[in-house]
C-alpha cells in the first residue's frame, strides 16, 4: 500500500514514522555502506546493519511523537550511547565534529530515495510534506550527533588533561622512607589537588616518613600557591609524614614576606639536596660530601 492510499487524516510525521518502520531493513542496508557507519564498524557489516536499525527505530519513535525538531526527545535516548561510542571512534581517528555532522547529512540521500518510492507522484503536497518532515527529523539527528560528538571530545580532552597533570607531577622515591615531588610550572587548584592526592598515595604505598615538595621549578609563589602548599603539608602530617618544602629562591622568599604569608609552621630548605640531607639525617643516615664528590669524579 502506497502512502497516498492511506487515510488523509494521518499527519506527515506519522507517515514518516510508518515509512521508517516498514522500510527499516532497506534503510539499514543502505546506511551500513555510508562513511559514518562503514568507518566505525570495520569488522562486521552485520554489526553496522544492526546499529543502523537501532537509529532508524529511534527516528521512527521520534517521528510518531511529533517532536521532529526536539534534540531532547525521549526517542533519541536509546541510541545516544551508541552514537557517543561511534563519534568517539571517529574523533580518535582525527575526525572533527563538523566532519561527523557532514557524514550524518550523507544519510539523507538514500532514505529520501526510498521515501519517494512510497508515492505514485512525489510532487503531490502530501509527498512534499512527508519529505519535509523527514528532512527536519534527519536535521535533528545531525544536531544530536554533533552534541554527542562535542560531549565526547570534551570528555577526551578532560581525560588527557588529567593524564598530563599526573605526568607533570611525579612522585619520586629518593630513599627508603623518603619521597619527593619536583614541581615545575604554574601551580593551580586542579594541579594542587593532583599533587596532594599523588603525594598521599605515595606516602601510604612507600610507608614514607618524609615527603619533600620541591618548588625550584615554580616561577612564582602567590597567596594561592602558598595556601595549596600548606594544605598539602597539613595533609601529609595527618598521614604521619613530615613534609619539607625546598627550592625557595631569594626572589620567592621576598615575595612571601611582602605578601605577609606565614610559613612559620612549614619546614623549609633552600634546595632539594638540603631537604634530602635533612630527611636522611633524621633517619640516622650521615651524608658525606667528600664521598659524594668522589662518586661524581
Amino acid at each position: 500500500m502506497t502512502v497516498p492510499e492511506q487515510d488523509a487524516a494521518v499527519s506527515a510525521p506519522q507517515v514518516v514514522s510508518s515509512f521508517l518502520e516498514q522500510r527499516k531493513e532497506q534503510i539499514a542496508q543502505r546506511w551500513a555502506d555510508t562513511p559514518l557507519f562503514r568507518s566505525v564498524f570495520t569488522v562486521s557489516r552485520d554489526e553496522a546493519v544492526e546499529a543502523c536499525k537501532a537509529v532508524v527505530e529511534a527516528l521512527s519513535e521520534v517521528a510518531v511523537s511529533g517532536r521532529l525538531e526536539d534534540v531532547g526527545s525521549p526517542g533519541f535516548v536509546p541510541v545516544r550511547d551508541q552514537l557517543g561510542r561511534m563519534t568517539q571512534t571517529r574523533a580518535r581517528t582525527g575526525s572533527t565534529a563538523s566532519q561527523i555532522a557532514d557524514e550524518v547529512a550523507g544519510l539523507r540521500v538514500p532514505v529520501m530515495e526510498l521515501l519517494r518510492e512510497e508515492f505514485a507522484d512525489p510532487t503531490v503536497p502530501r509527498a512534499q510534506e512527508a519529505a519535509l518532515a523527514l528532512t527536519l527529523l534527519l536535521g535533528t539527528l545531525r544536531l544530536v550527533v554533533m552534541e554527542t560528538a562535542l560531549d565526547a571530545n570534551a570528555e577526551l580532552i578532560e581525560r588527557q588533561r588529567q593524564q598530563l597533570l599526573e605526568v607533570a607531577t611525579p612522585v619520586i622515591k629518593l630513599w627508603e622512607g623518603t619521597v619527593a615531588v619536583p614541581l615545575i610550572g604554574t601551580l593551580d587548584s586542579a594541579r594542587s589537588q593532583v599533587v596532594m592526592e599523588s603525594l598521599l598515595e605515595a606516602i601510604v604505598d612507600q610507608r614514607a616518613r618524609y615527603a619533600i615538595l620541591d618548588i625550584t621549578g615554580v616561577p612564582t609563589v602567590d597567596s594561592l600557591v602558598a595556601q595549596h602548599l600548606m594544605k598539602t603539608v597539613a595533609a601529609a602530617r595527618l598521614m604521619g609524614a613530615e613534609c619539607i618544602v625546598s627550592g625557595i629562591r631569594p626572589a620567592i622568599a621576598q615575595t612571601i614576606v611582602q605578601l605577609g604569608i606565614d610559613l612559620g609552621s612549614v619546614l623549609t630548605r633552600s634546595s632539594l639536596a638540603d631537604a634530602l640531607a635533612y630527611a636522611l639525617g633524621k633517619q640516622g643516615i650521615e651524608v658525606s660530601r667528600a664521598h659524594a664528590n668522589e662518586s661524581i669524579r
